[in-house]
């Protein structure tokens, strides 16, 4: 999905769980702006690294629970 077109789905809410979930995670990290603006590409490896390692340990208590 190009940039355009997934921000426009995530202003209407018409996300799969899993992006919704990495929206919500930049969001607390305070990077969505720079997503919205930018695109995921924007943001450094660090950032994602982060991103990354949060929806893991999301999906790992999703399953335990």
């Amino acid at each position: 999905m190009n940039r355009d077109k997934e921000v426009k789905a995530y202003m209407n809410g018409e996300l799969t769980e899993e992006e919704k979930m990495k929206y919500e995670i930049a969001e607390e990290l305070g990077v969505l702006d720079k997503v919205l603006e930018g695109g995921w590409k924007s943001l450094s490896a660090k950032e994602t690294g982060r991103i990354g390692g949060l929806m893991t340990r999301k999906r790992k208590a999703k399953q335990i629970s």
